[in-house]
């Protein structure tokens, strides 16, 4: 009985030497024509059958590796695009090509806890956990090939887990997987071992029967010649018996040499492990010094002609699956080489001497405080009714932030020199999508400005334009902005902020429309900003997350992008901070694609031709786009050094709140408060805080008494009227809206600040 069961361990295909790849080759599946021969190898006609097959599968002869061509889906817009697999140990890995599975990993999935299923006939379905591959083979023969490697490696997989928990002892964390592996690979020589010892003993009690059996028959009379055979037959009997037992004992010995060699094995892999860990530390440092580098570089004043916008690096590197598009067989231009204006940074370009710019502030104080006992009984309420003291807050006020939108004014430059719509509207996207790269780490809260409060940026000898905000409603909070540049755009909006506390996250909506003109075309552009959430307001460590759509319109072409902001969720395979979206003509006809995330990079591939596939999840017809290569149209600058403890504050917003001559006297510049706090003197700034919002508060009761006597005597009161702007409605989008009325610039040249408010 021994016997047998150690053969049927020798049939089982699992157990043999060859592993996956061996019995793929020598066992055809269900569906496949090709026969295989005895050896394995396979007839003429499998042969052409197989090569006929684009991306069949490839394995490396007694291997458990198997390798191939598979078409993985992507999304709406790309479908299904071309990935090589391999599968090895009990992981499905991809890779874009086979060149990159020398440095770079797509994706991998482990198959010991996957669910393997087939949607049609070339078709397969895994997931695990909330991953999920839908792949899809060149044909019926090849995916069952897939099928067959899948499954059986998802229950050698599963096997090696059972036995590596049966070998879970007290090592120490960092070297328990390769211990497993190794006390995993004893046991199964142990085992063998074993068998071969049972049928050593079997065949010596079998051999030592039959020289018996032998040496009976050699006692009869039996013809000379017969006799011989007999004697020569024992002989062979004996030869085998001593055979058997060398094979044993030098199995024996293999088993010997193996269990001493483990630990040397054990602190060869643990060597190689702490060389990585170097070798990442490393790198990481060389990150840093290349940022420091970058930095001083970009911060450094400098005569050139390309005056003061910085050029852009090279062609951004794929760092993800989906900012890969289909290539076009052939080059053609693509968006920055359409019109070379576009791309020319140094065109019309005067050459300046930069003002010498703060580069930092006084370090963050580490003040500690209860967040949960100010706002447990605000769940519901407007942020802006809050009472927050400023130890939640960043030294910046709301209208600084809304001037932030500008630190990548240049891509409105570039869009001004743009001889065609399209590519101007590429521009105004990537404008649109930078303005949320400074929010990443920017959890704290701004200060609410008072009303009537103003804050000026006048970068006109530097980067050619020059900026107003001014609050113009407190209840609802409301700002206007106003932005000319001479370099031939100007932009406007009004930004009201509806937030709310939720609990666990709060929202923040802005509601209003940004309006952007260029004055060469009259192209006027229209769109909206996205949600902005702050999750794990109570517990955990606060982070912010960008979610929505941007739907931004040319009203002059009536061409548009639609922007989608990804949401960041646990079970989703999209990379976090992604944003999509496509350009369209007045015809509805897509031309350019925009990908990227909103706080790294935008990129843009020129559709050359695009196509109908199959149906989605929602029955919706997909769309598959064929492109040229993507170009990088913006990319985040890094930030300044030390910046975790100046509140994650750009190298734009380390200037903003910089002291300034000229400036009129509601500037948030001269706010008391903010200025106490951004010196670190936190409590001193609670108490002006507190100063400021009372006096806010006295002058509205001022003001709603003298509306009352006006309304009794029978009077119009006109209520709190901005200074700098006023309310219009807009000719294009018919919306009412406050623009800038003018007076602003000319005040301040000539230092008349008599019709400003005391607010401070």
């Amino acid at each position: 009985a021994r016997l047998d069961s150690c053969m049927g361990k020798a049939a089982a295909p699992c157990s043999g030497s060859g592993g996956i790849a061996s019995i793929l080759s020598a066992v055809p599946c269900l569906s496949c024509k090709p026969q295989a021969d005895v050896d394995g190898t396979m007839s003429e006609q499998g042969k052409g059958s197989a090569s006929s097959t684009a991306g069949a599968p490839a394995a490396a002869p007694g291997s458990d590796t198997y390798k191939g061509w598979l078409f993985k889906w992507t999304n709406y817009l790309k479908g299904y695009q071309r990935r090589w697999f391999v599968l090895s140990n009990g992981l499905l890995s991809y890779y874009r090509t086979q060149a990159e599975m020398a440095h770079t990993c797509r994706g991998t999935i482990n198959l010991a806890t996957a669910h393997i299923d087939t949607e049609d006939a070339c078709n397969i379905v895994l997931s695990s956990g909330g991953r999920t591959y839908h792949l899809k083979a060149s044909s019926e023969v090849e995916r069952q090939r897939w099928v067959t490697a899948l499954e059986l490696a998802k229950a050698k997989a599963i096997r090696m887990m059972h036995d590596q928990s049966d070998d879970s002892g007290d090592e120490e964390p960092t070297s328990q997987s390769d211990r497993s592996e190794i006390q995993g690979t004893l046991k199964t020589l142990a085992s063998k071992l074993d068998d071969l010892s049972t049928c050593n003993d079997l065949i010596a009690k079998h051999g030592a029967a039959l020289q018996r059996s032998l040496s009976e028959l050699e006692g009869l009379r039996v013809p000379v010649e017969g006799g011989e055979k007999i004697k020569a037959v024992n002989e062979r009997a004996t030869l085998f018996r001593i055979t058997s037992n060398a094979m044993i004992n030098a199995c024996r010995d293999f088993l010997d040499l193996a269990e001493t060699h483990s630990r040397r094995w054990q602190r060869a892999l643990q060597h190689e492990r702490e060389q990585r860990i170097r070798l990442e530390e490393t790198i990481e440092q060389l990150a840093k010094q290349h940022n420091s580098l970058e930095r001083a570089w970009r911060e450094a004043p400098a005569l050139s002609a390309t005056g003061s916008e910085r050029p852009q690096k090279g062609e951004a590197s794929d760092e993800d699956e989906d900012t890969e598009y289909f290539d076009a067989m052939e080059d053609s231009p693509c968006l920055s080489q359409v019109s070379p204006t576009c791309n020319d940074l140094s065109s019309g370009k005067e050459v300046q001497l930069r003002r010498r710019r703060r580069s930092r502030i006084p370090d963050k104080p580490n003040y500690s405080l209860n967040l949960w006992s100010i706002m447990k009984n605000c769940i519901g309420k407007e942020l802006s009714k809050i009472p927050m003291p400023v130890n939640f807050n960043e030294p910046l006020s709301m209208l600084q932030r809304l001037t932030e939108d500008l630190e990548y004014h240049e891509l409105l430059d570039k869009a001004a020199r743009c001889e065609s719509s399209l590519e101007q509207l590429c521009y105004v996207a990537a404008f649109s999508v930078s303005s949320y790269s400074t929010t990443v780490h920017r959890t704290a809260k701004p200060f609410n400005p008072l009303l009537g409060e103003t804050y000026e940026l006048d970068r006109m000898d530097e980067y050619g334009y020059r900026s107003l905000c001014e609050q113009v409603s407190h209840h609802p909070p409301a700002a206007a902005h106003h932005v000319f540049s001479r370099r031939g755009w100007t932009l406007w909006q009004e930004i009201t902020i509806a937030s709310k506390f939720r609990g666990k996250y709060l929202s923040i909506m802005p509601l209003g429309a940004i309006h952007l003109q260029f004055h060469s075309t009259g192209n006027h552009f229209v769109w909206r900003k996205v949600t902005s959430t702050v999750h794990n307001i109570i517990v955990g460590k606060l982070w912010i997350d960008q979610s929505g759509d941007i739907d931004i319109v040319n009203h002059r072409t009536k061409e548009t992008c639609q922007l989608k902001f990804s949401p960041y969720s646990y079970f989703s395979r999209d990379v976090p901070r992604k944003v999509t979206g496509v350009v369209t003509d007045s015809e509805g006809q897509a031309h350019y694609i925009l990908s990227g995330t909103w706080d790294d990079k935008i990129e843009c591939s020129k559709i050359v031709q695009s196509s109908r596939g199959g149906s989605g999840s929602e029955g919706k017809q997909k769309t598959v786009y064929q492109t040229l290569s993507p170009k990088l149209l913006w990319k985040k600058y890094p930030l300044p050094e030390n910046a975790e403890n100046m509140y994650y504050f750009s190298s734009l917003a380390l200037t903003l709140n910089e002291p300034e001559e000229g400036v009129g006297p509601t500037d948030s510049r001269l706010r008391p408060d903010q200025r106490l706090m951004e010196a670190g003197r936190w409590d001193e700034a609670n108490v002006e805080k507190q100063r400021l919002e009372e006096k806010q508060r006295a002058v509205r009761r001022r003001r709603e008494a003298e509306a009352s006597d006006a309304l009794e005597e029978g009077r119009e009161y006109e209520g709190y009227q901005p200074l700098w702007f006023h309310k219009r409605i807009d000719a294009i989008t018919g919306e009412s809206s406050f623009v800038y009325k003018g007076g602003y610039w000319e005040a301040k040249e000539r230092q008349d600040w008599s019709l400003c408010p005391e607010i401070f």
